[in-house]
């Protein structure tokens, strides 16, 4: 990469779409944080954070945990240090952008 590329190039198309963007932002500011805060954050369904998250994972921006309270099956999300950075990279190219 050039000092001269246009900022879009440094965009993260994983990063990029509105929900999976949603969901870093939110989780940027905590540690983890319970599958149903998260949902109801970002006001999508089940299947939606369930498949947006999988993307995220895969591209290991995102750890996805599993355990019990009681007897009860829960899920937390946390953000991995490269989802940490991708976001914060994908964030300051934005800035760039919108700033000209």
């Amino acid at each position: 990469m050039t000092t001269s590329e246009h900022p879009r190039h440094r965009l993260d198309e994983v990063v990029h779409a509105p929900v999976r963007f949603s969901i870093l932002a939110f989780l940027a500011g905590v540690d983890r944080a319970k599958f149903a805060l998260v949902r109801d954050t970002v006001e999508v369904s089940d299947s939606t954070l369930s498949k947006q998250a999988t993307i995220l994972e895969s591209a290991g921006y995102l750890e996805i945990l599993k355990g019990h309270v009681g007897k009860r099956p829960r899920t937390w999300f946390r953000l991995t240090p490269e989802g940490r950075t991708a976001f914060a990279a994908h964030v300051a190219a934005l800035r760039e952008l919108a700033g000209g």
